[in-house]
C-alpha cells in the first residue's frame, strides 16, 4: 500500500497499536453485549452478542450508547 501525503507516518498510525481498556461481556435486561467500561457505573455498548431481534432496532442499545450497570 502506498500513501501520497505529507502527514508523517507516524502521526497517520497514532493510537492504532494501542490496547485500550479491555471488553467486557455483560447480560443486561436479558441480553448478551460486549461493553467498554467507562468511570463510575457506566459503560459504553461495542455490539450486541445475543438478544431479540427487536432490541437491535432500539436506539438505546445501540452501539456507542452509555448504559449504567452493575460489574
Amino acid at each position: 500500500m502506498t500513501f501520497y501525503t505529507v502527514v508523517p507516518i507516524e502521526q497517520m498510525f497514532e493510537g492504532a497499536y494501542s490496547s485500550g481498556q479491555q471488553a467486557e461481556e455483560v447480560m443486561i435486561c436479558g441480553m448478551l453485549m460486549q461493553v467498554e467500561p467507562l468511570e463510575g457505573r457506566q459503560a459504553r455498548i461495542i455490539r450486541l452478542l445475543q438478544c431479540p431481534l427487536d432490541k437491535y432496532l432500539n436506539p438505546a442499545f445501540a452501539p456507542g450508547a452509555v448504559i449504567d450497570y452493575d460489574k
